[in-house]
C-alpha cells in the first residue's frame, strides 16, 4: 500500500468506528481486525501503519467527528506530512477542499470536559487520559515469582509486588509463560485494586462483577488457592471465559456463579452475611481506560453516566448484604469521574451509617473522598477509584 492508500483505508475504518460509536456497535479494535481479515493484500507493515493512523486520529478528536475524513483532517492539523497525502492519487484520499473543516480537537465533548474538571481532572491530568498505555503484567505466584521468572524481553519492575512493565504492543500473548499461566496481562492500577481487597488464605471472598476473571485470578493467587473464592457475573459469555483461564493459572479454588439481573442475592443466598470480603469492580464509563480505548469517550453521554452511577449504587447495596460483621467491601471503578467514585461511596455511607470507610493504604494514588484515585498522569496507571468499607462487629 502507498502512504496515501493507508490514509484512505484509515478514513474508511474511522467511518465505521464513528458509526459504531453512535449506535453502540463493535469497538475500534474489532473493526480494525475485521478490516485486516477482509483486506489480505495489506501486509503486516501496512496493517500496523493503518492501525496507528486510526488510533492517532481518534485521539486527536475531542467530540465525535462527523465522519472519518474530518477526523483524519484533524490529525493532519497536527502532522503536516499527512495533509500532503490528500493528493487524489489512486487509492488515496481526494485533495483537501478549500471549505473543508477538520473535526474538533480536545479531550472530549464539552459536557464531559466539564464533568472531568468538576472531578479535578483538567490540564495535564486530562490530556494524559489519551496517552498510549504501556503493557503491564502480573506474575502468577501460584506458578512462578517475579524474581525468578525468565521472559523473552526485559521489563521494568513496578511498585506492586508481582508487576512488570513492557513497551506498548509487546506480544506477551505469544510467549510460553503466558500460554502456561505464569503471567497475566493486568494494568498496574488494577493490581493495586486487587491488593486493596487484602484477601488471605482460608477466607471467603466474592468477586461480584468478575467478568472474564482478571481480578479473580489475582485474588486466587493472594489466597494461595486456599479458602472460598466466588466469581459471579450477569454476563454468561464473559464468565464462561473464566474456567479455562483459571485452569491455565492453576487457580483450582475458583467457583463461578451466573447471576440473574435483579435477582443477584437469590443466586448468592448461601453467602448472605458470610463473606470476609466482597470486591465490587463495578460497570462504569471506563473514563480511566481511554488510553486503551480512546473511542469510548464518543460512546458516553450524560444519561449513560447516570445509569452507570445507579447500577453502581445498586451493586454496593447487594454487596453489603454479603459481608459478615468485621468484613470488608472494596468498591472499584476504572473511572476518574466523581459520580462513579467518591460520590457513590459518600451516598452509600450516608444511607448505611453502620458502615465505615477504611481508606486503602496504597503506595500510589491520592485521596479522593473516602477512597483513593489513580490517574495516568500522576501514577502511570489506568484511572481507578478504589475504596474500602468495613462493617464493624
Amino acid at each position: 500500500m502507498t502512504p496515501a492508500a493507508r490514509v484512505q483505508a484509515a478514513i474508511e475504518i474511522l467511518d465505521a468506528v464513528i458509526e459504531a460509536a453512535r449506535t453502540r456497535g463493535a469497538p475500534a479494535d474489532r473493526i480494525i481486525a475485521d478490516w485486516a481479515r477482509s483486506n489480505r493484500y495489506a501486509g503486516s507493515k501496512d496493517r500496523r501503519a493503518v492501525r496507528e493512523l486510526v488510533y492517532s486520529a481518534i485521539r486527536a478528536c475531542g467530540p465525535i467527528p462527523v465522519h472519518g475524513r474530518a477526523a483524519m483532517l484533524q490529525l493532519a492539523e497536527e502532522d503536516a506530512a499527512i495533509s500532503e497525502l490528500f493528493d487524489g492519487s489512486r487509492f488515496g484520499p481526494a485533495p483537501i477542499g478549500s471549505s473543508e473543516k477538520p473535526a474538533e480537537g480536545g479531550v472530549a465533548a464539552d459536557w464531559l470536559v466539564s464533568a472531568l474538571a468538576a472531578s479535578g481532572i483538567e490540564g495535564d491530568e486530562a490530556t494524559a487520559l489519551l496517552d498510549r498505555a504501556p503493557l503491564d503484567v502480573r506474575v502468577n505466584t501460584l506458578k512462578s515469582g517475579r524474581d525468578t521468572i525468565e521472559l523473552p524481553e526485559s521489563s521494568e519492575k513496578l511498585a506492586a509486588p508481582q508487576a512488570l512493565r513492557f513497551a506498548t504492543g509487546t506480544q506477551v500473548e505469544q510467549w510460553p509463560a503466558y500460554r502456561d499461566g505464569l503471567i497475566e496481562v493486568q494494568d498496574h492500577g488494577s493490581q493495586w485494586a486487587c491488593a486493596a481487597v487484602s484477601a488471605t488464605p482460608g477466607e471467603t471472598v466474592i468477586d461480584l462483577c468478575a467478568g472474564a476473571g482478571g481480578k479473580t485470578l489475582a485474588l486466587a493467587a493472594a489466597m494461595e488457592n486456599t479458602g472460598t473464592l466466588i466469581a459471579s457475573d450477569t454476563d454468561k459469555r464473559r464468565l464462561g471465559n473464566l474456567p479455562p483461564r483459571a485452569e491455565r493459572a492453576g487457580a483450582g479454588m475458583v467457583e463461578t456463579v451466573l447471576l440473574d439481573p435483579g435477582k443477584e442475592l437469590e443466586a448468592l443466598a448461601g453467602y448472605h452475611g458470610k463473606a470476609d470480603a466482597v470486591l465490587v469492580d463495578a460497570p462504569c464509563s471506563g473514563s480511566g481506560t481511554w488510553r486503551r480505548k480512546p473511542e469510548a469517550r464518543w460512546r458516553l453521554d450524560a444519561k449513560a453516566l447516570d445509569q452507570f452511577a445507579e447500577t453502581q449504587s445498586k451493586l454496593l447495596e447487594i454487596a453489603s448484604k454479603l459481608v459478615k460483621p468485621g468484613g470488608r467491601l472494596v468498591f472499584v471503578t476504572c473511572s476518574v469521574l466523581d459520580i462513579e467514585g467518591a460520590d457513590r461511596v459518600a451516598a452509600f455511607l450516608a444511607e448505611n451509617p453502620a458502615w465505615q470507610a477504611d481508606t486503602p493504604a496504597l503506595p500510589i494514588g491520592r485521596a479522593r473522598g473516602e477512597g483513593i484515585r489513580l490517574t495516568p498522569f500522576h501514577d502511570g496507571t489506568d484511572g481507578f477509584f478504589i475504596a474500602s468499607l468495613v462493617l464493624p462487629c
